[in-house]
């Protein structure tokens, strides 16, 4: 069947991954739907969700019932501070599905720290207990944050009991007695600090041995006792710190300077501070700097520039020292610093399932999925978390690309390929998608910036800037809006198909299907019988044995194998039909299932690796080198004499090719197109023939491609290669210069790089593999020069 072949098909394959959507035009997402623009970048204002399980309003002039959970933390690393837990009390009761995705690690600059969440039970406080834990709360996260005292006196004397739609939740210091977790009442209370108060409780109190009952402090003397643990001001220096001890220092005692400089503190105070020590005989506290809360969520906190291992000490006399909270230890500061990462992260499941409850509302089916696989589909990269969703869009992609191909090829039978993909086009662009999105309320969810904890609303405090209002979602489940916000519609359309790659990770295509037809996206997988519109007697034109024992499938109807391997330029009377679209159908089956393959093969992969395994494994040139190697090229029907002629040469050629991996990128020739289409239109071929039974697709298709690619086998594309490299090492890339000359095309590269120029000129029958040819002798000699 030596023939050749006609006019290329119209379709044009993707070079490294489906670049469907940078094809569309962009939209504008405006009240909820997406309108087109003509400049290109569009973005509007959309919400940014708060979750209803962390908020209160009404009233609280009676008791409150706080369901309570236990905030465990565990250090993975040793440090001479260690941390203890913390109850969380809220007005609603965490969905257990949440509850148990509350188990992950913080990345601390000494290691790891361990979080866990269990239910402990309900407690009911009065008002004055709620407004007693909101002071607490609101000051220790103030220092936290500001590591002053400014305005918190204001912020204090103000009303924190709250009648209004504010976030509500508890955060206390936890301690074990009696066999279980208890609030410590005793360290909640250290906020209303009084010396005049306390010493009521201290007649018999038992100081620290070997010191002076009393101290003197700005207030007043005060319980040794009470200067071991607590919060400190210093208006000598605008300070504040923690106290974790008593030296056996005084204002007498030497204190070594640089140089060897030696002072008495009392000297030394003078000197710095302009301060005279009136009781220099007593003794010293020692004084620790406050934390520095932080953003543990960050994945790549250990790339960036490591705090101090040891937070500073200083040597303070009581007597210039303000009491703000006692007892309060250093480890209840150091346990709250993570709070906010902590606390962050369970808004953002709690987003994550509410978008979750109001897709079950109108679908029961789909209860199983998993809301911290919710979580990952809605969180992009810009949030530099330890997950986002470009794993799950990669898959999902392929999915909704398969599910909308298999769709309009039943649908459309008499139809050509390039009608299906303008259709096709219809379903799965960027404006598709975000109007589906947004339709359904999708931006309000979609979490899109890192964290950041100066921006985090510590709740009760009613100084920060923040107003939340009710919003009705679909089901008539009510949500707050906390901001407004600006986001690129192609966001929003990547976050559908994450959500679309959730589903069917965790829950199989029925209800990723059901999942995609709430979104709008009418699709189903009943198999509907195909149409044939000729008889022919297939043994005249192939060796339908010998193909079959090839792809090692036995056709039911063998006119599918013809139509499968009839190019253009041969069809005859008997055979109406070439191959296209099957290869239109075998195109998406092929992506999804090597995509599923790679996802499912190796966990865990990154979702720049798994998109590269995915384009190296299903381009043009892998399949033509595929098709040359198993001879499938002997069997395609064609009578064209200039393809005759690539056709001849590309099997010259390939003895010259090594054979260790399938993929085409290393090769410096261009493969006729044809030779990569049939291995798609035998896959279409088998899956219409099979019943849509896609794993005898892969069983069929999947001998050709091998050996597969692998995460330690996987090349880029040289283009991609060399851009990769001039982003990261900053060289200055020109445009590529293009001209054309007797039917060949030349391209021209050059990189500047540290003041060179690396310069290739590359001429080949069509303008991609010039161009791949061109970016890879530039990339040549820029690694030579790297070494």
């Amino acid at each position: 069947m030596n023939q050749t072949a006609c006019l290329e098909p119209s379709k044009k394959h993707h070079e490294f991954g489906d670049l469907t959507h940078n094809l569309v035009s962009d939209v504008v997402v405006e009240q909820g739907t997406a309108q087109e623009c003509g400049n290109g970048h569009y973005v509007d204002e959309q919400p940014s969700y708060f979750p209803p399980e962390l908020v209160g309003c009404g009233p609280k002039n009676s008791q409150t019932m706080y369901h309570c959970y236990l905030i465990e933390l565990k250090q993975n690393f040793v440090y001479d501070v260690s941390v203890h837990d913390i109850i969380l009390a809220m007005r609603s009761e965490l969905d257990s599905d949440v509850a148990s995705s509350m188990h992950f690690d913080l990345e601390v600059d000494r290691g790891s720290l361990s979080v866990n969440f269990k239910y402990v039970g309900v407690i009911h406080l009065c008002p004055d207990q709620v407004l007693l834990c909101r002071t607490f709360q609101i000051t220790l996260f103030r220092v936290l944050k500001d590591h002053n005292l400014n305005n918190l006196k204001d912020l204090l004397d103000g009303d924190c009991s709250g009648d209004n739609i504010e976030i509500d939740y508890l955060l206390l210091p936890a301690t074990d007695k009696d066999g279980g977790p208890l609030i410590d009442w005793n360290c909640v209370t250290s906020v209303h600090f009084s010396s005049e108060k306390f010493w009521e409780n201290h007649l018999n109190c038992s100081y620290p041995k070997g010191y002076a009952r009393s101290a003197q402090t700005i207030d007043g003397s005060v319980c040794t006792c009470m200067l071991q643990s607590s919060l400190i001001y210093t208006p000598h220096s605008g300070h504040v710190y923690c106290t974790a001890g008593i030296l056996e220092l005084n204002g007498n005692s030497l204190l070594k300077l640089k140089k060897g400089r030696m002072l008495t503190y009392k000297e030394f105070y003078e000197e710095k501070h302009g301060v005279k020590l009136h009781f220099d005989h007593e003794s010293l506290l020692n004084g620790r700097h406050i934390f520095q809360v932080q953003n543990y969520l960050h994945r790549c906190r250990k790339q960036k520039e490591k705090e101090s291992s040891s937070y500073s000490t200083v040597e303070l006399p009581p007597e210039l020292c303000k009491i703000i909270m006692s007892p309060i230890s250093i480890t209840t500061f150091y346990s709250f610093s993570f709070l906010p990462s902590i606390v962050h992260r369970l808004e953002s499941l709690l987003i994550a399932f509410n978008f979750k409850k109001m897709h079950l509302d109108h679908c029961k089916q789909n209860d199983v999925i998993p809301t911290i696989k919710v979580l990952e589909a809605i969180t992009t990269k810009k949030c530099q978390e330890e997950f986002h969703l470009e794993s799950l869009e990669t898959l999902g992609d392929s999915f909704l690309k398969y599910a909308a191909s298999q769709q309009l090829f039943k649908t459309y039978q008499n139809e050509q390929e390039g009608v299906l993909s303008a259709k096709k086009e219809k379903i799965i662009s960027n404006v598709a998608l975000c109007k589906s999105g947004c339709d359904h309320k999708l931006p309000g969810f979609i979490r899109n910036e890192s964290f950041d904890p100066k921006k985090w609303i510590i709740p009760g405090d009613r100084s920060q800037s923040y107003a939340l209002s009710e919003e009705l979602l679909l089901s008539r489940r009510k949500i707050y809006v906390r901001e407004s916000r600006k986001m690129k519609s192609k966001t929003i359309a990547d976050v559908v198909e994450a959500l679309i790659g959730a589903f069917l990770s965790t829950c199989g295509e029925t209800a990723t299907l059901l999942f995609m037809n709430w979104m709008g996206m009418k699709v189903d997988f009943h198999v509907t019988p195909y149409e044939r519109l000729f008889q022919v007697h297939v043994e005249k034109h192939l060796n339908v044995r010998q193909l079959e024992s090839l792809l090692d499938h036995q056709f039911h109807d063998p006119s599918l194998l013809l139509e499968a391997l009839t190019h253009g330029s041969y069809m005859l009377s008997e055979i109406p039909r070439c191959y296209q679209r099957l290869e239109f159908l075998g195109d998406a089956v092929l992506d999804y299932l090597v995509t599923l393959h790679f996802y499912n093969k190796y966990p865990g992969l990154s979702p720049e690796l798994l998109t590269d395994m995915r384009s190296a494994s299903t381009n043009n040139d892998c399949y033509a080198r595929s098709t040359v190697k198993s001879k499938l090229h002997n069997h395609i029907l064609y009578s064209s004499e200039e393809l005759h002629r690539r056709v001849v040469e590309t099997e010259n050629n390939f003895e010259k090719l090594s054979l260790e991996s399938t993929f085409g990128w290393e090769s410096e020739t261009h493969f006729p197109k044809v030779l990569g289409d049939v291995i798609e239109s035998l896959a279409g071929a088998i899956l219409v023939d099979s019943g849509y039974n896609k794993e005898k697709v892969f069983e069929s298709i999947r001998p050709l491609l091998e050996p597969l690619i692998t995460p330690e086998t996987v090349m880029l594309h040289p283009i991609k290669e060399l851009n990769e490299l001039c982003q990261t090492r900053h060289y200055d890339k020109k445009e590529p210069i293009k001209s054309r000359n007797e039917g060949m095309t030349s391209i021209t590269i050059e990189v500047k790089a540290n003041g060179i120029s690396f310069k290739h000129t590359a001429t080949a029958a069509d303008t991609r593999t010039a161009k791949k040819n061109a970016c890879k002798e530039v990339l040549k000699s820029l690694k030579q020069s790297l070494k």
